[in-house]
C-alpha cells in the first residue's frame, strides 16, 4: 500500500472528480448556463466599478448589501435568515459539515445533482438515493417515505425544478416528504428563474425546511455565488462552518450591479422560457428522439436504444456540446441533455439534430 492509498479516505479514493468537457470552439449548450452576454452599456459601467475596485482589503465577511438586495430581488421573508456560499456547492458542503457525523446520513433522489452524493462522501456521510419513478420521473413517494423511515436522514435535497430531469416534484408530494422528515430538508431551487413555482414564501412554515438558491442560471454563472435562506436558529449554526471571507470583492460588487439591474437578467431569461416553448415543440416533431418538459432552462431527451453516444458525437462534428447522460443512472440510458441557447444556437442544434436523426425529414435553409 502506497502512502495515498494509505492516507486519503477511501471514500474519497471511490469517486471521481467533477468532470468538465472541453467546450473550446463549440456552441455550449452542456452546463444550463444563460447564453445572453451583458449588454455592451451595462459592460462599460461595470468594468469602471471593479476599476476602482481595491482588492488590497478583505471583503465584507457578512456582504451586508448584496445580501439585503438578494433578500429584496428574491422576495425572502424578512424573518428568515441569508447565508451566502461560493455558488451553491459550497453552501452544500457547509450543511453536510453543520449536520454530519457518525452514522448519519444524506437522502436525495436520483437521478440528481451529482454534487449531493460527492459531497456526502467527502463529508463522510451516508449517501442514500431513491429512484424516481421510470416513465414520468416523478417522486416515489413509497419507496421515498420507507427510506426516509428507515434512514432517518440528517439532511434530505430535493431539487425544484430537479436536475437533469426538469420536472417538478408535487407540492403536495413534497410537503409530505418535509412533514416525514426527521432532519432538515434543503429544496433547492437552482432552476427557479425558469418556473413560476417556489418554496422561499413558505419558509418559516415548516420548521425544519431551507431553501437554496444560486444567481448561476440567472446569468452570473462565472461569479459563484449562491444563498441558502431559512429559519434563522437554523443558519445561524450553519454559518459556523462557513470559511471566512468567502465571498470575494469583486463577486460582492459585481453581483451587487448586477441585482441593480435585475430587469435585464428578468428579460434574457423570459426570452430563454419562450425558447425552450419553442425548442421542445422541435424536439417532439422528430423521429427517433422523445423529450422531456422541462421547467428549467434544459431539456432531457431521450433517443432510440443504443443511440445517445452517437448522436452526441454528431453533434459535436457539427460543432455542438451538449451533456451525455447514458451511463450516468439506469435511469438515464440513452438520454441527453439540451441547454436552451441563443435563437441561433437552437437553430444550429435543431438543423444539426434533422441531419442526424433517421426517419426525420431535414428541408435546408434557403
Amino acid at each position: 500500500m502506497n502512502l495515498v492509498e494509505q492516507w486519503i479516505r477511501p471514500e474519497v479514493r471511490a469517486i471521481n472528480a467533477y468532470h468538465v468537457a472541453d467546450a473550446s470552439g463549440l456552441v455550449k449548450l452542456d452546463a444550463m448556463e444563460n447564453p445572453y452576454t451583458w449588454p455592451e452599456v451595462l459592460r462599460e459601467e461595470w468594468t469602471r466599478l471593479i476599476r476602482d475596485a481595491d482588492v488590497n482589503r478583505y471583503p465584507d465577511p457578512h456582504a451586508r448589501q448584496l445580501t439585503q438586495q438578494l433578500r429584496s430581488v428574491m422576495q425572502i421573508p424578512e424573518s428568515a435568515g441569508v447565508l451566502l456560499g461560493n455558488g451553491s456547492d459550497e453552501i452544500i458542503q457547509m450543511l453536510a459539515l453543520a449536520l454530519g457525523g457518525e452514522g448519519r446520513t444524506l437522502l436525495s433522489v436520483e437521478p440528481g445533482f451529482a454534487m449531493y452524493r460527492m459531497i456526502a462522501a467527502f463529508s463522510g456521510l451516508n449517501y442514500v438515493g431513491v429512484e424516481l419513478k421510470t416513465a414520468d420521473f416523478s417522486l416515489d413517494m413509497e419507496a421515498l417515505l420507507e427510506a426516509i423511515d428507515e434512514h432517518q436522514p440528517a439532511l434530505l435535497f430535493l431539487a425544484y425544478p430537479n436536475n437533469p430531469t426538469g420536472n417538478l416534484f408535487a407540492v403536495s408530494d413534497v410537503e409530505r416528504i418535509i412533514a416525514a422528515s426527521p432532519g432538515l430538508v434543503v429544496i433547492d431551487e437552482a432552476y427557479a428563474p425558469f418556473t413560476d413555482a417556489s418554496f422561499i414564501s413558505r419558509i418559516g412554515e415548516f420548521d425544519n425546511m431551507v431553501v437554496m438558491r444560486t444567481l448561476s442560471k440567472m446569468g452570473l454563472a462565472g461569479l459563484r455565488l449562491g444563498l441558502l435562506a431559512g429559519p434563522e436558529e437554523w443558519l445561524s449554526e450553519i454559518d459556523k462552518t462557513r470559511l471566512p471571507y468567502n465571498i470575494n470583492v469583486l463577486t460582492q460588487l459585481s453581483a451587487s450591479f448586477a441585482l441593480s439591474h435585475i430587469s435585464v437578467f428578468e428579460q434574457q431569461t423570459a426570452q430563454i422560457r419562450e425558447a425552450r416553448s419553442q425548442l421542445y415543440k422541435e424536439l417532439r416533431e422528430m423521429a427517433g428522439i422523445t423529450p422531456f418538459q422541462s421547467e428549467a432552462n434544459f431539456i432531457l431527451v431521450r433517443t432510440a436504444e443504443g443511440e445517445a453516444l452517437s448522436i452526441f458525437e454528431g453533434l459535436k462534428q457539427h460543432g455542438i456540446l451538449i451533456k451525455n447522460l447514458h451511463g450516468g443512472h439506469p435511469l438515464l440510458n440513452d438520454c441527453l441533455r439540451i441547454t436552451v441557447g441563443t435563437e441561433v444556437e437552437n437553430r444550429a442544434l435543431v438543423k444539426a439534430l434533422k441531419m442526424l436523426l433517421p426517419g426525420t425529414i431535414f428541408q435546408a435553409e434557403t
